[in-house]
């Protein structure tokens, strides 16, 4: 929404201070979409290492138990 308003405001005044501010607002937007993917990846690598644990630890307890 407000990229809309300043890129109107921008084509109906012509003032370079506008565009700039509009440019400001994309470069943001898109930061946060790269933060939030990051995030997504993070989270996922997380769950996957925590499975992974978890899974090591079964094998490591049936190993435990064979070897009795």
């Amino acid at each position: 929404m407000i990229k809309k308003i300043a890129w109107d405001a921008f084509k109906n005044t012509g003032d370079i201070n506008t565009f700039m501010e509009f440019k400001q607002i994309q470069d943001i937007e898109n930061n946060i979409k790269e933060i939030q993917d990051i995030q997504k990846i993070t989270n996922m690598n997380v769950e996957k290492n925590e499975n992974n644990l978890k899974f090591g630890d079964e094998i490591n307890a049936n190993t435990q138990r064979d070897n009795i």
